[in-house]
């Protein structure tokens, strides 16, 4: 049973990364989240939007993840909740008209629970008036609103600028999700041990949106030190990544994603600098798996029993390094063929949110799983999240 539990004020257009990261993330540390929208129930969706910097005066927007709601609006009870968190993009926009959800936010800030909201959240907090006299920051074109509603504004001088006072912290955008939910989790009671490791993240164009950003934030949220690096590409060059969406059709639909920074080189790499290897989904495993230099790393962090984690179609990589002869392994159902024919025992992912551990490997189906998956890796890795 969780020792504490989050509310997510959610809405069509909120940005993809605002809302699955921290929502994932916390439940992989323990944290009860439940997500909902005024107007909608459990079980239904709201459409995401991603935004990103693309050279243009204002950030582009595209279509994101279609999230699951996994509670009903109208039965909110606030007493329930430890904490509230908003995320940013286009939702806040009309949720700050919405006189429910800022009821919501104004409950939260009279009872002196901690309340996290990044980005055009903070526009909602505005229009609950719960700003004036404390420091704020935000997305920079939130900063008249804010000024209007009495905020001492904080200056986002980058993207990753996080502002705490009292119970309120505010973050400018998702390029400050690992010191955001940090302070959440801080704020919550949370205390983390056992995070002093380096953990490297196997990277590649069109990987998962999800399955690359969310355990790298999470795991970065938790004080580890996280490398991610691309055969043929240096720190600071991207990867395009890829949103992989169950939409009704046959199989997976796929939609442009956000751009992911790297932040070391993949030349020198060796797992004896590293205590686990993180390998993302996506398309990017169909050809990593065909790179000598890649299966060259795999197998060195299989061989001295360091933790590997894949997801999805990464383990299309193991099996082409010739690592999951024995091993019980699960992964997306088309990888399947991929995984017996290397030898390991098929670990049927039903549901699909399902997650394994054999030994010092840990596998899931897809991104739905990322909660146990992080989780099951934290396990390995002696990190503790305690309240």
């Amino acid at each position: 049973m969780a020792q504490k539990s989050v509310l997510i004020l959610c809405g069509d257009y909120m940005e993809d990364f605002e809302v699955m990261v921290p929502f994932q993330a916390l439940q992989a540390f323990g944290v009860s989240v439940d997500a909902v929208c005024p107007g909608k129930k459990s079980g239904e969706t709201c459409r995401t939007a991603v935004h990103q910097g693309s050279g243009h005066q204002t950030y582009s927007e595209s279509r994101g993840h279609n999230f699951a709601l996994n509670a009903t609006f109208d039965e909110v009870d606030v007493d329930k909740y430890d904490g509230l968190a908003i995320p940013g993009g286009r939702a806040p926009e009309y949720l700050a008209m919405d006189s429910s959800a800022v009821k919501i936010v104004q409950q939260f800030h009279e009872s002196g629970k901690p309340i996290a909201s990044i980005c055009h959240g903070q526009l909602v907090l505005a229009a609950a008036g719960v700003v004036e006299g404390r420091k704020c920051t935000a997305y920079p074109t939130v900063k008249p609103a804010l000024v209007a509603a009495g905020a001492h504004w904080i200056e986002a001088d980058t993207l990753a600028k996080c502002s705490v006072h009292d119970n309120l912290i505010t973050a400018a955008a998702y390029n400050g999700h690992p010191e955001f939910i940090h302070l959440f989790l801080k704020a919550l009671g949370g205390t983390i041990t056992g995070s002093d490791k380096r953990i490297l993240f196997l990277c590649g164009d069109f990987m998962e949106d999800y399955e690359v950003m969310v355990p790298f934030q999470s795991l970065q949220a938790l004080g580890c030190q996280v490398d991610a690096v691309c055969p043929n590409k240096s720190s600071g060059e991207k990867c395009q990544t890829a949103i992989h969406d169950f939409e009704g059709d046959q199989t997976y639909s796929e939609k442009p994603g956000h751009e992911f920074f790297l932040n070391a080189n993949f030349e020198g790499v060796t797992a004896s600098g590293y205590d686990a290897l993180v390998i993302p989904g996506g398309r990017a495993p169909e050809y990593l798996a065909l790179d000598e230099k890649v299966l060259t790393l795999v197998k060195e962090f299989m061989d001295k029993g360091k933790p590997v984690a894949s997801i999805c179609h990464g383990q299309q990589i193991l099996s082409a390094a010739g690592v999951l002869k024995g091993r019980k392994c699960t992964a997306y159902p088309a990888v399947k063929l991929n995984v017996v024919l290397a030898g390991a025992t098929w670990l049927e992912p039903e549901p699909i949110d399902s997650c394994f551990t054999d030994g010092n490997l840990v596998t899931a189906a897809a991104w739905p799983g990322h909660p146990e998956f992080i989780s099951q890796l934290m396990t390995l890795l002696g990190i503790k999240v305690s309240f």
